[in-house]
C-alpha cells in the first residue's frame, strides 16, 4: 500500500508540474492570440482563400474553418464548426472527408507545448497538410462512394461570424482566450494524473518492460526507441493530452531524445483516438453516421504522415 501511495504522489507531482509550468503558459498565450484573430475575422478570411484549393478533396468551406481551428486552437475547437455543418445539412460525404482530415492532422494543444521542447513545427504542419489531404481524398472518392448524398453540396455558406466579438476590445478577447485555456488545462489535469499513474503502475509491475522487450526488434528497424511503447499505448488509450504528458516525462528522464520524438510525431500527434473521436462525433448524428469511413481515411493519412516523419528524420 505504501508503494501505491508513493506512486500516486509522484504521478500527481509530475502532472501538476507539466500542467502548470509547461502547458499553461503556452496555451494561455496561444488561445489569447487565436481568440483575437478569430474575432477579427482573420481566420474566416484565410478559410475563404483556402476553400477553392481544398474543394477538390471534398472539403467544404466550413470544413476549412474546422481544420484551421484544429491546427491553431485545439482538438476540440472544430466541434463548433462540425455542429454548424450538421445544422446546414452538409452532404455526409463532405462531412466524412472533413472528419478524416481532422482525425489525421495535428492538434494545436499538443503541438505547441511539444514545440517548446524540440518538436519541429514546420515539418509537423507540412505532414499534417499532406496527410490530411490524402485522408480527405481517399475518404471522399473511395470510402464514401456507397453513401448517397442526402443533401446538396452544402457547407459552402458563410463561415461562423463574430459580429459581437468585433465590438469587444482586444484586451478583453485575450482575457477570454486565456480563461478558456485555463479551463482546458484544469480539465486536463485529472487525465494527466491518471495517465502518468497508470504508466508508473505498468512500470512497477514490469508490464512495460515486457512489451518493450517484445517489440524492441521491430521498433529498431524503423528507428523508434523501445520506450515508444509507452506513448503509443497511452495515446490510443487515453488521448493526445495524456500522450503529451507521458512524452514530456520521457524527455525529462532521457528515455526519448528530441530526434526520436520527431520521428514518432507523425504517428502520435493526431486526434484519432478513443477520446478525440468520441468528442468530435458528438457534433450530431450525421457526423456519427460517417465515423467509420472517416477513421478508415484517417488511418491512410496517418500512415502517410508516419512514413514522411521517418524519411525526414
Amino acid at each position: 500500500m505504501e508503494t501505491i501511495i508513493q506512486l500516486i504522489l509522484t504521478s500527481g507531482k509530475s502532472a501538476i508540474d507539466l500542467a502548470l509550468y509547461i502547458l499553461l503558459p503556452v496555451l494561455v498565450v496561444m488561445m489569447a492570440l487565436m481568440k483575437v484573430i478569430e474575432a477579427r475575422g482573420l481566420l474566416a478570411l484565410v478559410a475563404r482563400l483556402l476553400r477553392p484549393l481544398l474543394k477538390p478533396f471534398g472539403i467544404p468551406g466550413t470544413g476549412v474553418f474546422a481544420v484551421l481551428q484544429l491546427l491553431l486552437v485545439s482538438f476540440a475547437a472544430p466541434l463548433a464548426t462540425l455542429t454548424i455543418m450538421e445544422k446546414d445539412q452538409t452532404a455526409r460525404r463532405q462531412i466524412a472527408a472533413t472528419l478524416a482530415m481532422i482525425f489525421t492532422m495535428s492538434q494545436a494543444n499538443v503541438v505547441f507545448p511539444l514545440v517548446a521542447v524540440g518538436l519541429n513545427l514546420g515539418v509537423i504542419m507540412l505532414t499534417s497538410l499532406i496527410g490530411g489531404l490524402a485522408a480527405a481524398a481517399v475518404t471522399y472518392y473511395l470510402f464514401t462512394r456507397a453513401i448517397a448524398d442526402d443533401a446538396g453540396e452544402g457547407g459552402s455558406g458563410d463561415l461562423p461570424a463574430a459580429a459581437r466579438a468585433r465590438k469587444t476590445t482586444t484586451f478583453s478577447l485575450m482575457i477570454v482566450g486565456g480563461q478558456e485555456a485555463i479551463q482546458i488545462i484544469l480539465g486536463a489535469i485529472p487525465i494527466l494524473v491518471l495517465a502518468i499513474f497508470l504508466v508508473n503502475i505498468f512500470k512497477a509491475t514490469g508490464v512495460i518492460a515486457t512489451v518493450e522487450g517484445t517489440l524492441a526488434p521491430a521498433f529498431t528497424l524503423i528507428g523508434f526507441p523501445s520506450a515508444a511503447v509507452l506513448p503509443i499505448v497511452t495515446k490510443y488509450m487515453a488521448g493526445g493530452t495524456a500522450m503529451m504528458g507521458v512524452m514530456l516525462n520521457l524527455l525529462q528522464e532521457g528515455s526519448v531524445t528530441v530526434l526520436q520524438m520527431n520521428r514518432m510525431a507523425g504517428l502520435l500527434i493526431n486526434p484519432c483516438d478513443l477520446v478525440g473521436v468520441a468528442v468530435l462525433i458528438s457534433a450530431g448524428s450525421r457526423c456519427a453516421s460517417v465515423v467509420r469511413p472517416a477513421v478508415a481515411g484517417a488511418v491512410v493519412g496517418i500512415g502517410v504522415r508516419a512514413l514522411m516523419h521517418l524519411m525526414i528524420f
